[in-house]
């Protein structure tokens, strides 16, 4: 199977997601609201209702979060490195890909328990890299730093799900052990894993000037469309400003720019959430392929999990579980 073949079966997966994520916002401000009402006829106090309805929506949504969102994401990558790996889906991918999931995991917390680790191993064993930027000290060093770690912290998100797709690959061995290998595999392999960076940035920012500048566009022209209701927001802005004694945005004063920037924000957030259902799934498949190709060719050996126990104290204690 293409990377276009395997992206396509299992975008259902993000899709099936990004639907559970707009339901559970919308049952946020629902207990909110709710919340809200509630305090406001039984004692006249609305807010303090409506604090109780989002604290209770936190937990709701923390539930989605554990027991749905984080269960689809999983099998998605499961069934994404079945793909690469053997070259062929089930009909069902959003099934089989539950059925993985919990047989690889017996319970959430073993679950947790190794997908916590994986975080805590790449992100302490990249933690040097920052350094980098650091000696060279001043604003100059912190500007690098925090490039650096923008980077990084990108491409750690998709390196994390190449270690999962490894602990799903390897069913013969424990979830722990599979874990290990998976992170010794990005350090034996390192500089073959770091070329997928101009991958991902370069798709990520293709993605932001089409989909990003098309949402721009949409959005720039409905606003145009009714240049009074901006006349009248841009007076309504310059009011508080001058309230506030904020004068470091003036330029939002001018309803043209007012329109510009509106259609600017809400582009990046259309974005954003294009990129998350879209765009990543794709990019992670051709990282995975990458990944799982190199950890096969050399699984890594006692010798290698020795030299990243002495690295990393999260792989020595995941290490230590096997």
């Amino acid at each position: 199977m293409t990377n276009f073949q395997v992206y396509k079966k299992t975008l259902s997966f993000s899709l099936v997601g990004f639907l559970i994520d707009i339901l559970a916002l919308i049952l946020w401000g629902a207990l909110a609201t709710l919340g809200f009402v509630i305090g406001n006829k039984m004692n006249d106090k609305g807010i303090i209702g409506l604090l109780i309805g989002v604290v209770i929506g936190i937990v709701v949504l923390i539930l989605i979060k554990i027991f749905v969102s984080n269960v689809l994401k999983a099998g998605q990558v499961a069934m994404m490195t079945q793909g690469v790996t053997e070259g062929k889906l089930p009909d069902k991918v959003l099934h089989e890909g539950r059925k993985v999931v919990k047989e690889r995991f017996a319970s959430i917390t073993a679950f947790f328990f190794v997908t916590g680790a994986i975080k805590g191993i790449f992100r302490q064993i990249t933690r040097s890299i920052n350094r980098l930027g650091t000696a060279l000290g001043g604003e100059t060093g912190n500007t690098i730093t925090s490039i650096i770690d923008s980077g990084i912290q990108i491409l750690l998100g998709y390196l994390c799900d190449c270690c999962l797709g490894w602990v799903f690959y390897r069913t013969k061995i424990g979830t722990a052990r599979a874990a290990c290998e998976g992170s010794a595999i990005f350090f034996k392999h390192g500089k073959t894993l770091f070329k997928n960076i101009g991958r991902i940035f370069g798709m990520g920012l293709l993605g932001l000037i089409i989909v990003g500048g098309a949402f721009f566009g949409i959005f720039y022209g409905i606003f145009s469309l009714v240049p009074n209701a901006f006349n009248s927001l841009s007076l309504e802005v310059a009011e508080s400003m001058t309230r506030l004694e904020i004068t470091d945005m003036d330029f939002l004063k001018d309803p043209k720019t007012l329109m510009l920037v509106m259609a600017g924000v809400l582009a990046i957030v259309l974005y954003s959430m294009a990129h998350s259902v879209f765009i990543r799934p794709f990019i992670l498949v051709g990282v995975l392929r990458n990944f799982t190709a190199s950890g096969i060719k050399d699984i890594p050996t006692e010798e290698e999990f020795a030299k990243l126990n002495e690295k990393s104290p999260k792989f020595a204690k995941l290490y230590g579980s096997i």
